[in-house]
């Protein structure tokens, strides 16, 4: 039986409709916004796996059919998702996984299908809407509903889900998702905004996405739903958890006095040694030796998380000694990769990550076939995260979602710093790769991205560095920790990531494991953020503070000239013929642009100064009273049509060839042969009168 429910949010109608699409589904509802509409599936299997976590996917499928559109390539159906799916599919699961009951274990796919797309409202948002009744009205444990709503700020007002022309004139771009008790995720993007004015947005957020929680209870109410499926966690023998604590205790928590992380981690598995070979090896039967073995690994997880999560709130001593605001020892170098057009080596603490800058033309943007046509890309970052950076052994491969969305958080922080393209017209590639890793390597990408660009001569509107926060709550007792490592990051609460210049944030990014962070911690942790950034930002400016006078050697040289645009034809002839040339002959890149600009790319000054010769003599105009050598094209009885310019033509009249007077004019010139000619004249129509007797002495 198909049931409705609307809403309004931002002066726009959502409604959310179940029962009539995918009712095999434990979930199903079809999201609407004018032209947009969104069918996302949820199921979860009755039985649980035996993995060590909750096996949630969430995919993001993007059919072409949407906008009217038949896919590129040879197969001509849509692929793997692309960046901007995977991105969405991310942002739909980040607020869900934390409303999962502690210790579910059942694989479940939320799948969310775009049918329908018209550009004018945020995908994105009717999806993870979609994702959260879907599970609502399921009968699969879940303690939503969440939802989500983009904020953007137009000259000082707020604005939810804006729309793309509203977003082009906002200072900010954020998407804020949570429940009624608070925010679960934040990302976005920003202009170099204040935290007064990111926590305003916030809390703008929440309070707009309260109608999409409503309307997902009154579904649920109008459908009826069954009860959610009992779930009870597994439970572990209380003998065995005591024994196995009291043994471990005092040995783990030595062990997490250590600084070093992978002799840390060491110590730690020492002990899960010595507890398998007391407690586990001495057990007969299999069965129940592999049950023990995996719950002897959760007790030592969870005597870690109490123990860290202690030591900080009672000692406000960390994993590594610090104190909660102490940001880890930073060492910067530049310059360091010769045929790079520029690099950067970022060291904090045991987090490092070289940055490279790649200069390219108009030929190396990223051209993306996306649903709602197709997109160039003039700066990319790319973020690579080998498994030795963790000291691991694993596969190489493409990129996972964790890169993708690690790049993309840096290239977010980055891309307000970018220079226009008028005044820096390069393609431009910042390539992280990650060489060590303990917390925040995506925010460590942001600075070795800006060490990079400084090296390569890039004129940045400001230096930007990222700093990762940190929070251990329990009760009432909060610790907000600045750059956090790895275990604060898995055993904590919350990770907030913030980027931006001294002067204001270019991107943030939360992420949330409990019900709700009240604003009053938000303030805290982005005061500290500011604090931070601010350190980390003098430390690499003692390195190097402004871009290089000059751009890499190695790097092409783009020079900028104008052109009629009545001559951009001349300029690339027929089927491209005369632009070919000119490549061909000097070895430049040339790109033209309908207004007449005319950029030519090429590493070496002198092939660069040929080109533009070349499309000058092109694009040159006869000027009256200047001589031309000119070539004979056409000969007729009352004169000769004389070539002075590249497909420019003039009349020398059988008059203008000699003081005396000629009874033929091949009696003085023939076809094909070069004469010295003065302009008498350009009449109105572009005409251009010779003469050849104006230079005879």
């Amino acid at each position: 039986m198909k049931t409705t429910v609307t809403t309004s949010v931002g002066g726009r109608q959502i409604t959310i409709e179940s029962g009539r699409m995918a009712k095999q589904a434990d979930g199903s509802t079809l999201v609407t916004c004018g032209n947009n509409m969104i069918l996302v599936t949820a199921v979860s299997n009755r039985q649980p796996t035996d993995k060590d976590f909750f096996p949630l996917q969430v995919e993001y499928i993007e059919k072409f059919y949407a906008t009217g559109k038949i896919p590129g390539g040879y197969f001509k159906r849509e692929g793997k998702p692309t960046n901007d799916a995977v991105l969405t599919a991310r942002l739909i699961d980040r607020p869900l996984r934390p409303t999962f009951p502690e210790g579910y274990r059942n694989e479940t796919q939320v799948v969310a299908s775009v049918l329908s797309a018209d550009g004018a409202f945020p995908l994105e948002i009717l999806a993870s809407l979609g994702a959260s009744a879907a599970l609502h009205i399921s009968d699969i444990p879940f303690n939503g509903p969440t939802a989500a709503v983009q904020v953007g700020r137009v000259e000082g007002q707020f604005i939810a889900n804006p729309t793309p022309q509203q977003l082009e004139k906002s200072d900010m771009n954020i998407i804020v998702a949570g429940t009624r008790q608070g925010l679960l995720m934040v990302e976005g993007e920003c202009q170099f905004i204040t935290e007064a004015d990111a926590l305003a947005a916030l809390k703008f957020g929440h309070q707009t996405l309260i109608p999409l929680l409503n309307a997902q209870d009154e579904l649920r109410e109008k459908t009826g739903s069954a009860q959610k499926r009992a779930f009870e966690p597994a439970q572990i023998n209380a003998d065995f958890k005591t024994q196995v604590e009291n043994f471990v205790r005092p040995q783990i928590e030595a062990s997490l006095k250590v600084k070093e992380k992978q002799e840390r981690y060491a110590t730690v598995d020492l002990a899960k040694t010595e507890a398998v070979k007391k407690f586990i090896d001495t057990i007969t039967e299999k069965e129940l030796q592999n049950q023990r073995k995996k719950e002897l690994a959760t007790i030592i997880e969870d005597v870690k998380y109490k123990t860290t999560r202690e030591m900080i709130l009672t000692q406000g001593r960390r994993l590594d000694g610090r104190d909660l605001k102490t940001v880890r020892p930073i060492a910067n170098e530049v310059g360091i990769l010769p045929r790079a057009h520029g690099s950067g080596l970022f060291t904090r603490g045991e987090t490092q990550c070289l940055g490279t800058v790649t200069l390219g033309t108009g030929d190396d943007e990223q051209m993306v076939d996306s649903l709602l046509g197709d997109i160039k890309r003039r700066f990319m970052l790319h973020y690579n995260f080998p498994p030795f950076s963790v000291g691991e052994v694993g596969r190489f491969g493409g990129q996972g979602r964790r890169e993708i969305g690690h790049g993309n958080l840096a290239e977010r922080s980055l891309k307000p710093v970018i220079p226009d393209h008028v005044k820096f017209p390069y393609t431009i590639r910042i390539v992280s790769d990650v060489l060590e890793s303990n917390g925040s390597s995506s925010m460590g990408t942001v600075c070795a991205g800006t060490l990079a660009l400084l090296d390569a001569g890039v004129a940045i509107k400001g230096n930007v560095a990222g700093i990762a926060m940190g929070l251990i709550k329990e009760g009432d007792r909060v610790a907000v920790l600045t750059d956090i490592l790895g275990d604060e990051d898995h055993l904590g609460d919350m990770d907030f990531k913030v980027a931006g210049t001294a002067s204001g944030i270019t991107a943030l990014q939360m992420d949330i494991k409990i019900d709700s962070v009240s604003f009053a911690v938000m303030e805290t942790a982005l005061s500290q953020a500011r604090d931070g950034r601010v350190h980390i930002l003098a430390e690499m400016e003692k390195v190097i503070k402004t871009p290089r006078g000059q751009i890499s050697e190695f790097a092409p040289r783009i020079e900028t000239i104008k052109i009629k645009p009545d001559k951009i034809r001349e300029v690339i002839g027929s089927g491209g013929k005369v632009i070919r040339g000119i490549t061909e002959a000097t070895g430049v890149k040339i790109e033209i642009e309908d207004d007449g600009t005319i950029r030519i790319a090429s590493a070496d000054p002198e092939a660069t100064k040929k080109a533009i010769a070349m499309i000058n003599d092109i694009c040159a105009e006869a000027e009256v009273g200047k001589a031309y050598k000119g070539r004979v094209v056409k000969i007729a009885e009352f004169g000769a049509f004389v070539e002075i310019l590249p497909n420019t033509q003039g009349l020398l009249h059988i008059s203008e060839l000699a003081h005396e007077r000629v009874r033929a004019v091949t009696d003085v010139i023939k076809e094909g042969d070069v004469v010295d000619v003065k302009v008498l004249e350009v009449d109105r129509a572009g005409r251009i009168k010779l003469s050849r007797k104006a230079l005879l002495q």
